[in-house]
Protein backbone atom coordinates (compact mmCIF):
# COMPACT_ATOMS: atom_id res chain seq x y z
CA UNK A 1 0.00 0.00 0.00
CA UNK A 2 1.69 3.60 -1.06
CA UNK A 3 0.26 6.26 0.86
CA UNK A 4 0.52 10.03 -0.98
CA UNK A 5 2.44 12.88 0.90
CA UNK A 6 4.01 15.59 -2.41
CA UNK A 7 5.84 17.53 -0.03
CA UNK A 8 7.93 14.59 1.02
CA UNK A 9 8.74 13.71 -2.16
CA UNK A 10 9.44 17.49 -3.06
CA UNK A 11 11.62 17.09 -0.75
CA UNK A 12 13.47 14.32 -1.37
CA UNK A 13 14.45 15.70 -4.58
CA UNK A 14 15.76 18.96 -3.57
CA UNK A 15 17.82 16.57 -0.67
CA UNK A 16 19.27 14.64 -3.45
CA UNK A 17 20.24 17.62 -5.90
CA UNK A 18 21.78 19.47 -2.93
CA UNK A 19 23.96 16.25 -2.79
CA UNK A 20 24.88 15.96 -6.15
CA UNK A 21 25.69 19.31 -6.69
CA UNK A 22 27.89 19.13 -3.37
CA UNK A 23 29.30 15.98 -4.85
CA UNK A 24 30.24 17.94 -8.49
CA UNK A 25 31.30 20.87 -6.42
CA UNK A 26 33.88 19.09 -4.49
CA UNK A 27 35.17 17.53 -7.96
CA UNK A 28 35.63 21.27 -9.43
CA UNK A 29 37.56 22.09 -6.35
CA UNK A 30 39.98 19.41 -5.84
CA UNK A 31 40.60 20.06 -9.98
CA UNK A 32 41.32 23.32 -9.20
CA UNK A 33 43.28 23.58 -5.88
CA UNK A 34 45.11 20.45 -7.31
CA UNK A 35 46.68 23.23 -10.10
CA UNK A 36 47.06 26.08 -7.72
CA UNK A 37 49.41 23.29 -5.79
CA UNK A 38 50.95 22.47 -9.35
CA UNK A 39 51.71 26.02 -9.99
CA UNK A 40 53.27 26.51 -6.39
CA UNK A 41 55.18 23.42 -6.94
CA UNK A 42 56.54 24.71 -10.02
CA UNK A 43 57.49 28.19 -8.54
CA UNK A 44 59.56 26.87 -5.88
CA UNK A 45 61.10 24.47 -7.74
CA UNK A 46 62.52 27.54 -10.09
CA UNK A 47 63.17 29.48 -7.20
CA UNK A 48 65.14 26.31 -5.39
CA UNK A 49 67.02 25.64 -8.93
CA UNK A 50 68.17 30.04 -8.85
CA UNK A 51 69.49 29.61 -5.40
CA UNK A 52 71.79 26.17 -6.27
CA UNK A 53 73.01 28.54 -9.47
CA UNK A 54 73.77 31.05 -7.34
CA UNK A 55 75.63 28.77 -4.62
CA UNK A 56 77.68 27.29 -7.48
CA UNK A 57 78.57 31.07 -9.44
CA UNK A 58 79.40 32.33 -5.87
CA UNK A 59 81.93 29.01 -4.98
CA UNK A 60 83.20 30.09 -8.83
CA UNK A 61 83.83 33.52 -8.49
CA UNK A 62 85.54 32.76 -4.68
CA UNK A 63 87.95 30.68 -6.51
CA UNK A 64 88.50 33.12 -9.02
CA UNK A 65 89.01 35.80 -6.79
CA UNK A 66 91.48 33.76 -5.12
CA UNK A 67 93.71 33.68 -8.40
CA UNK A 68 93.27 37.22 -8.57
CA UNK A 69 91.36 37.02 -12.05
CA UNK A 70 87.98 38.76 -10.59
CA UNK A 71 87.86 41.58 -8.16
CA UNK A 72 86.51 41.26 -4.63
CA UNK A 73 83.36 43.36 -4.83
CA UNK A 74 81.88 40.79 -7.81
CA UNK A 75 82.38 38.08 -4.96
CA UNK A 76 80.48 39.68 -2.23
CA UNK A 77 77.47 40.55 -5.34
CA UNK A 78 77.28 36.79 -5.74
CA UNK A 79 77.15 35.61 -2.38
CA UNK A 80 74.68 38.84 -1.75
CA UNK A 81 72.72 37.14 -4.78
CA UNK A 82 72.64 33.71 -2.72
CA UNK A 83 71.33 35.24 0.67
CA UNK A 84 68.36 36.58 -0.95
CA UNK A 85 67.47 33.41 -3.04
CA UNK A 86 68.34 31.05 0.18
CA UNK A 87 65.64 33.24 1.90
CA UNK A 88 63.31 33.41 -0.95
CA UNK A 89 63.63 29.50 -1.36
CA UNK A 90 62.77 29.20 2.23
CA UNK A 91 59.32 31.30 1.58
CA UNK A 92 58.55 29.12 -0.96
CA UNK A 93 59.03 26.06 0.91
CA UNK A 94 56.88 27.57 3.43
CA UNK A 95 54.32 28.86 1.39
CA UNK A 96 54.08 25.07 -0.22
CA UNK A 97 53.54 23.47 3.03
CA UNK A 98 50.88 25.89 3.98
CA UNK A 99 49.22 25.09 0.80
CA UNK A 100 49.18 21.59 1.35
CA UNK A 101 47.05 22.30 4.62
CA UNK A 102 44.87 25.04 2.85
CA UNK A 103 44.01 22.08 0.05
CA UNK A 104 42.90 19.28 2.79
CA UNK A 105 41.41 21.58 5.14
CA UNK A 106 39.13 22.92 2.46
CA UNK A 107 38.53 19.31 0.84
CA UNK A 108 37.69 18.19 4.07
CA UNK A 109 35.48 21.11 4.60
CA UNK A 110 33.36 20.22 1.40
CA UNK A 111 33.29 16.13 2.50
CA UNK A 112 31.72 17.68 5.94
CA UNK A 113 28.93 19.41 3.64
CA UNK A 114 28.41 16.57 1.43
CA UNK A 115 27.83 14.01 4.36
CA UNK A 116 25.75 16.56 5.78
CA UNK A 117 23.66 16.29 2.02
CA UNK A 118 23.78 12.87 2.42
CA UNK A 119 22.11 12.42 5.81
CA UNK A 120 19.61 14.79 4.64
CA UNK A 121 18.89 12.95 1.62
CA UNK A 122 18.47 9.42 3.03
CA UNK A 123 16.16 10.86 5.81
CA UNK A 124 13.53 12.27 3.26
CA UNK A 125 14.28 9.20 1.33
CA UNK A 126 13.39 7.15 4.16
CA UNK A 127 10.62 9.01 4.99
CA UNK A 128 9.36 8.36 0.99
CA UNK A 129 10.08 5.07 1.46
CA UNK A 130 7.61 4.85 4.96
CA UNK A 131 4.91 5.73 2.63
CA UNK A 132 4.84 2.46 1.24
CA UNK A 133 2.73 0.55 4.14
CA UNK A 134 4.21 -3.51 3.95
CA UNK A 135 2.91 -5.54 6.76
CA UNK A 136 5.70 -7.18 9.24
CA UNK A 137 4.47 -10.26 8.58
CA UNK A 138 3.47 -12.98 5.80
CA UNK A 139 -0.31 -13.59 6.47
CA UNK A 140 -4.16 -13.07 5.57
CA UNK A 141 -5.78 -9.55 5.46
CA UNK A 142 -8.09 -9.60 7.99
CA UNK A 143 -8.98 -5.74 7.71
CA UNK A 144 -8.29 -2.85 5.45
CA UNK A 145 -8.73 0.64 6.64
CA UNK A 146 -10.99 1.52 9.70
CA UNK A 147 -13.77 -0.43 9.99
CA UNK A 148 -15.60 2.41 12.04
CA UNK A 149 -19.39 2.99 10.32
CA UNK A 150 -19.73 6.04 8.28
CA UNK A 151 -15.22 5.88 8.06
CA UNK A 152 -14.74 6.40 4.03
CA UNK A 153 -12.91 2.93 2.07
CA UNK A 154 -8.94 3.19 1.54
CA UNK A 155 -8.25 4.21 -1.40
CA UNK A 156 -4.24 3.73 -2.85
CA UNK A 157 -2.39 7.97 -2.63
CA UNK A 158 -5.02 8.54 0.07
CA UNK A 159 -4.09 11.11 2.66
CA UNK A 160 -4.08 9.71 6.03
CA UNK A 161 -3.42 10.72 9.61
CA UNK A 162 -1.03 9.32 12.02
CA UNK A 163 -1.94 6.39 13.81
CA UNK A 164 -5.08 5.55 11.27
CA UNK A 165 -5.72 1.82 11.15
CA UNK A 166 -4.83 1.13 7.79
CA UNK A 167 -4.99 -2.58 7.72
CA UNK A 168 -5.20 -6.03 9.84
CA UNK A 169 -2.94 -8.84 8.82
CA UNK A 170 -3.52 -12.06 10.71
CA UNK A 171 -1.10 -15.36 10.59
CA UNK A 172 -3.42 -18.10 10.72
CA UNK A 173 -1.24 -20.63 11.52
CA UNK A 174 -0.03 -18.63 14.68
CA UNK A 175 -3.11 -17.85 17.02
CA UNK A 176 -3.25 -17.39 20.70
CA UNK A 177 -6.17 -17.21 22.87
CA UNK A 178 -6.84 -13.69 24.85
CA UNK A 179 -9.00 -15.01 28.53
CA UNK A 180 -10.63 -12.17 30.33
CA UNK A 181 -10.50 -12.94 33.96
CA UNK A 182 -12.23 -11.02 36.37
CA UNK A 183 -9.53 -8.83 38.38
CA UNK A 184 -10.29 -10.41 42.34
CA UNK A 185 -9.18 -13.74 40.85
CA UNK A 186 -6.26 -12.40 38.35
CA UNK A 187 -4.17 -12.60 41.34
CA UNK A 188 -3.79 -15.91 41.29
CA UNK A 189 -2.75 -16.00 37.45
CA UNK A 190 0.59 -16.56 36.76
CA UNK A 191 3.16 -17.19 33.19
CA UNK A 192 3.39 -20.47 32.52
CA UNK A 193 0.54 -21.70 33.90
CA UNK A 194 -1.66 -24.67 31.90
CA UNK A 195 -4.66 -24.08 30.23
CA UNK A 196 -7.20 -25.07 27.80
CA UNK A 197 -9.23 -23.24 25.41
CA UNK A 198 -12.77 -24.67 23.69
CA UNK A 199 -13.46 -23.28 20.33
CA UNK A 200 -16.72 -24.92 20.48
CA UNK A 201 -15.17 -27.02 17.88
CA UNK A 202 -12.35 -28.71 19.73
CA UNK A 203 -10.57 -27.91 23.14
CA UNK A 204 -7.23 -26.61 22.10
CA UNK A 205 -4.29 -27.29 25.44
CA UNK A 206 -2.29 -24.30 25.95
CA UNK A 207 -0.33 -22.14 28.58
CA UNK A 208 -0.07 -18.37 29.90
CA UNK A 209 2.37 -16.07 28.18
CA UNK A 210 1.27 -12.97 29.12
CA UNK A 211 -1.28 -11.07 31.21
CA UNK A 212 -2.09 -7.20 31.02
CA UNK A 213 -0.77 -4.81 34.17
CA UNK A 214 -3.93 -3.27 34.53
CA UNK A 215 -7.52 -3.84 34.83
CA UNK A 216 -10.19 -2.87 32.31
CA UNK A 217 -13.45 -2.21 32.94
CA UNK A 218 -13.37 -5.35 35.92
CA UNK A 219 -11.65 -7.69 34.19
CA UNK A 220 -7.91 -8.47 33.26
CA UNK A 221 -6.63 -9.32 29.90
CA UNK A 222 -4.62 -12.89 29.51
CA UNK A 223 -2.54 -13.92 26.71
CA UNK A 224 -2.31 -17.90 25.88
CA UNK A 225 -0.43 -19.39 23.49
CA UNK A 226 -1.63 -22.51 21.70
CA UNK A 227 0.17 -25.58 21.95
CA UNK A 228 -2.06 -28.20 20.02
CA UNK A 229 -3.22 -28.72 16.83
CA UNK A 230 -5.66 -26.05 15.54
CA UNK A 231 -9.23 -27.20 14.77
CA UNK A 232 -11.05 -27.04 11.73
CA UNK A 233 -12.78 -23.85 11.47
CA UNK A 234 -9.77 -22.11 14.22
CA UNK A 235 -9.67 -18.43 12.73
CA UNK A 236 -8.48 -14.96 14.29
CA UNK A 237 -11.40 -12.97 16.57
CA UNK A 238 -13.32 -16.19 17.10
CA UNK A 239 -15.33 -16.15 19.70
CA UNK A 240 -13.55 -18.66 22.82
CA UNK A 241 -14.11 -20.14 26.32
CA UNK A 242 -10.49 -20.49 28.24
CA UNK A 243 -9.75 -22.50 31.23
CA UNK A 244 -6.83 -22.22 33.32
CA UNK A 245 -5.45 -24.13 36.04
CA UNK A 246 -4.27 -22.44 38.66
CA UNK A 247 -3.66 -25.44 41.07
CA UNK A 248 -4.86 -28.70 41.00
CA UNK A 249 -6.32 -30.57 43.92
CA UNK A 250 -6.56 -34.16 44.41
CA UNK A 251 -9.22 -36.38 46.99
CA UNK A 252 -11.39 -33.03 47.90
CA UNK A 253 -14.56 -32.81 48.98
CA UNK A 254 -16.15 -29.61 46.87
CA UNK A 255 -19.60 -28.12 45.72
CA UNK A 256 -20.94 -25.76 43.76
CA UNK A 257 -19.66 -22.33 44.29
CA UNK A 258 -22.53 -20.76 46.38
CA UNK A 259 -23.86 -16.86 46.03
CA UNK A 260 -22.12 -15.42 49.03
CA UNK A 261 -19.70 -18.09 49.24
CA UNK A 262 -15.77 -16.26 49.14
CA UNK A 263 -12.48 -18.99 49.58
CA UNK A 264 -11.05 -19.42 52.66
CA UNK A 265 -13.99 -18.03 54.59
CA UNK A 266 -17.04 -19.49 56.86
CA UNK A 267 -20.74 -19.31 55.72
CA UNK A 268 -23.90 -20.76 56.51
CA UNK A 269 -25.37 -23.34 54.27
CA UNK A 270 -29.19 -25.16 54.10
CA UNK A 271 -28.51 -28.66 54.04
CA UNK A 272 -31.30 -30.95 53.18
CA UNK A 273 -32.31 -33.18 55.63
CA UNK A 274 -32.42 -37.26 54.65
CA UNK A 275 -36.46 -36.73 54.35
CA UNK A 276 -35.87 -34.62 51.55
CA UNK A 277 -38.44 -31.92 52.24
CA UNK A 278 -36.76 -29.85 54.82
CA UNK A 279 -33.46 -28.18 54.87
CA UNK A 280 -31.25 -26.99 58.02
CA UNK A 281 -28.75 -24.41 58.53
CA UNK A 282 -24.84 -25.67 59.26
CA UNK A 283 -21.76 -23.62 59.06
CA UNK A 284 -19.70 -24.50 56.41
CA UNK A 285 -16.21 -24.05 55.87
CA UNK A 286 -14.45 -23.31 52.58
CA UNK A 287 -11.17 -23.25 51.03
CA UNK A 288 -10.08 -22.99 47.91
CA UNK A 289 -12.10 -22.36 44.90
CA UNK A 290 -12.70 -22.40 40.98
CA UNK A 291 -14.82 -20.48 39.04
CA UNK A 292 -17.93 -23.26 39.49
CA UNK A 293 -16.47 -25.21 42.35
CA UNK A 294 -15.49 -24.47 45.99
CA UNK A 295 -13.03 -26.69 48.09
CA UNK A 296 -15.26 -27.47 51.26
CA UNK A 297 -12.75 -27.86 54.32
CA UNK A 298 -15.40 -28.74 57.31
CA UNK A 299 -19.39 -28.73 57.90
CA UNK A 300 -20.17 -31.03 55.01
CA UNK A 301 -20.00 -34.81 53.99
CA UNK A 302 -19.74 -36.58 50.64
CA UNK A 303 -22.97 -37.22 49.59
CA UNK A 304 -25.02 -34.51 51.30
CA UNK A 305 -26.63 -32.12 49.14
CA UNK A 306 -26.98 -27.91 50.01
CA UNK A 307 -28.63 -24.99 48.82
CA UNK A 308 -26.28 -22.85 46.99
CA UNK A 309 -28.71 -19.65 45.81
CA UNK A 310 -29.29 -16.54 47.99
CA UNK A 311 -31.43 -17.51 50.94
CA UNK A 312 -30.66 -13.92 52.86
CA UNK A 313 -34.27 -14.16 53.12
CA UNK A 314 -34.43 -16.49 55.27
CA UNK A 315 -31.74 -15.50 58.03
CA UNK A 316 -33.81 -16.10 60.72
CA UNK A 317 -34.91 -19.02 60.64
CA UNK A 318 -32.66 -22.35 60.98
CA UNK A 319 -34.69 -24.78 59.36
CA UNK A 320 -36.79 -24.21 56.52
CA UNK A 321 -39.57 -26.68 54.81
CA UNK A 322 -39.54 -27.20 50.65
CA UNK A 323 -42.53 -27.52 48.52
Amino acid sequence: MELSNPTLTQNMVAAEFDLRQAEANITDLNVTLQGTTFDKQAVAAQVNSDYNDAKLAADRDQQLARLGLIPELDVKLSQNKVKQLEFRNQLEEKRLGIMHQSVDAQLAAQRVKIDQFKAAYALKKQQVEQLRVRAGVAGMLQQLGNNTPGAPPLESGQNVLAGSILAKIAQQDRLKAQVRITETEAKDIALGQPASIDTRNGIIPGKVIRMDPAAVNGTVLVDVALLGRLPAGARPDLSVDGTIDIERLNDVVFVGRPTSGQPNSTITLFRYDPNGKTARRVTVKLGRASVNAIEVVGGLQVGDKVILSDMSAQDSHDRIRLN
